[in-house]
Formats: structure tokens, C-alpha cells, sequence
């Protein structure tokens, strides 16, 4: 009888220099990789997905890698061909003055820029006077997850029921390539590499969610990006 232990991936020193204490090391949590949310060349070009890659959940439940951030963008439409009368945006409670019923997209950005949840910067509005109006949140709010407007067109005037709709065009924050919406919130830091092949099962793993990090001993392609340090900060520590 043959019980000898075999391997069919390479073998490779275990490199944990990004942990910058031991606090949290002792609490990592079981979970499942997504296989087909990591590509070859990238996540695990030796055969195996390195310790201290950042890792965020699926809707499934499931881990992939932070594939970077997208902004949030959406549209504004005035309806009801108006003549006449303003508008207004609402955003976290904070409310616009009121926008002209044919304003410019210069016009609604500066309205926008005007409320004391928004700076210059974060948001940049294109479309025609009258609209529909595209909304690209940036600078701040660059690749969050930003809430969906309210509209009011109560003081619109003429036309036929004029009106105003938000719709959210691209909803912003982390995204896996191929894998749907994914939740930096409930990420973190992959505590033992693991070895990954491309078509092979879901692998497990665990999850470092709490600790101190030296960003600059992190692996290649870590996906360590601006968006996920803000998302991770109340569990970690960047150094």
C-alpha cells in the first residue's frame, strides 16, 4: 500500500511580511473561493493565490478578488415637455436649490456642488439644456457605492404633467470581472495562500479580517486600491 503524500501544485515558502502584528491573526474565518473569479495570469500565475491577496463577498457567498471599483452613475430626465419653473435634487438629505426647467448640464452640476455633502469635483454632469442629464459621481465619492437622488418637479410649469426621474445608470463600488456585485465591507486579506487552477473547483480558505497591514510587503496584484483601504479601515490598520 502506497500512503506516501503527493502534490500536485508547486510548493512555495509562506510569505507573510504584510502582517504587521499579531493581533487578528488568530481569528480567521473558513471560506470558499470562486474559482472562476480569478484569472491565471494574474491572481495565481505560479498555481496558487498569495497570502495577502484582498479579498471581497459575492452575492453567493462566496470570496473573489478586489477587481478595483467602479463610480456611480446616474441619469436625470425631465419629462412632460415644461415651459417653465425649476427642479430639484436631493441626495442624503441634502437638497439643491431649485434647477431651470431647460438648464444647463453646467447648471445642475453647479446646483449639485452646492450642497454641503458634495465638493467640487465629485460629481461631473453632461447631457443636453432640458436634459436628461447624466450624473458621474467622483473625486470623494469616486468608486462608492453612491445612494440614488430624489427628484422633485412639483414647481415645473406648463407642458403636460411635467416631471422629474433619477434612474441609477451604473451603481458604483467594488466589482469582480465576470462575477457580479461584490461587498468590500465584508472583505479582507486571504491568511494562507492557496493553490488554484483554472477550471478547477472552488477551494477554501481563510479570511484575515481584522489586523495591522504593511502595505508595502503585499503581493503582486494585491487589490489593495484607495476604495478598499476606506471600505476595511474600522478593522484594520495600514502601515
Amino acid at each position: 500500500m502506497d500512503i506516501s503524500v503527493r502534490s500536485d501544485g508547486p510548493w512555495t515558502a509562506e510569505d507573510r511580511s504584510w502582517i504587521g502584528s499579531i493581533d487578528g491573526t488568530a481569528h480567521s474565518r473558513s471560506i470558499t473561493l470562486d474559482t472562476s473569479a480569478f484569472t491565471a495570469g494574474t491572481h495565481y500565475p505560479a498555481g496558487y493565490v498569495k497570502s495577502g491577496t484582498v479579498l471581497v463577498k459575492l452575492s453567493s457567498g462566496l470570496y473573489a478578488p478586489n477587481g478595483g471599483n467602479v463610480s456611480e452613475v446616474q441619469t436625470v430626465t425631465v419629462s412632460g415637455s415644461p415651459t417653465g419653473g425649476t427642479f430639484t435634487l436631493t441626495l442624503d438629505g441634502e437638497t439643491t436649490a431649485g434647477i431651470a426647467y431647460n438648464a444647463a448640464a453646467s447648471a445642475v452640476q453647479t446646483a449639485l456642488e452646492g450642497l454641503s455633502n458634495l465638493a467640487s469635483g465629485d460629481v461631473t454632469v453632461t447631457g443636453s439644456a432640458g436634459g436628461p442629464y447624466t450624473v458621474t459621481f467622483g473625486g470623494a465619492r469616486a468608486g462608492a457605492n453612491v445612494p440614488q437622488m430624489t427628484a422633485s418637479g412639483a414647481s415645473l410649469t406648463g407642458g403636460s404633467s411635467p416631471s422629474v426621474a433619477v434612474a441609477t445608470q451604473t451603481g458604483g463600488g467594488a466589482t469582480v470581472a465576470g462575477a457580479g456585485a461584490a461587498e468590500l465591507a465584508d472583505g479582507g486579506f486571504l491568511f494562507s495562500s492557496v493553490p488554484m487552477r483554472s477550471g478547477g473547483p472552488d477551494v477554501g480558505g481563510a479570511l484575515m479580517w481584522r489586523g495591522v497591514i504593511k502595505v508595502s510587503n503585499l503581493p503582486a496584484n494585491h487589490g489593495l486600491d484607495a476604495a478598499a483601504r476606506t471600505a476595511l479601515a474600522s478593522r484594520f490598520r495600514f502601515e
